[in-house]
């Protein structure tokens, strides 16, 4: 099938379909003698693999990680467990980060008269550049040494 065709089957925008076969997520499609790119069944279900994977917020560089596992047979379910766990991880951090940021604007929100008077706590707030509440810059320094590796980062799942 051609790209169109394939994107139609897959869901991915043939847009996205040339970006994942030209960073090797997918491999090169074949080609007609006219030049046009050709698509297998197998190739539509690893882009529909792909974007079940981005549906679920997935980098890209784990994707290419999982589409690894899925093709391998002889993979050990563990391996993804774990991939899917760190994700897991990473997700609670952001939902605690956007908790903390949410519960701090409505803080300031509700500090807020909302009339006719030019003082705003909002806008102090932000002008005086004030302090990120100390559990949101501890979660954003945890997925931050999570994602470069670093050893003081590390928080087991069960913790974050």
């Amino acid at each position: 099938m051609n790209i169109g065709q394939a994107s139609a089957a897959s869901g991915v925008s043939a847009k996205m379909v040339r970006y994942y076969e030209s960073i090797g997520l997918i491999p090169k499609a074949g080609r007609t003698d006219a030049g046009y790119r050709v698509y297998s069944a197998k190739d539509v279900n690893t882009l529909r693999f792909i974007r079940r994977a981005r549906d679920l917020g997935l980098s890209i560089e784990r994707i290419k990680l999982l589409v690894g596992l899925w093709q391998d047979r002889e993979r050990s379910s563990a391996d993804v467990k774990r991939v899917a766990q760190e994700h897991v991880a990473e997700l609670e951090a952001k939902i605690l980060e956007l908790t903390a940021m949410r519960d701090t604007l409505q803080e300031l929100a509700d500090a807020c008269h909302g009339d006719h008077r030019p003082d705003c706590p909002i806008l102090h707030d932000i002008e005086g550049g004030a302090r990120v509440p100390k559990r949101t810059a501890d979660v954003t320094k945890r997925v931050r040494d999570r994602k470069r590796g670093t050893a003081d980062g590390a928080v087991p799942c069960h913790m974050v």
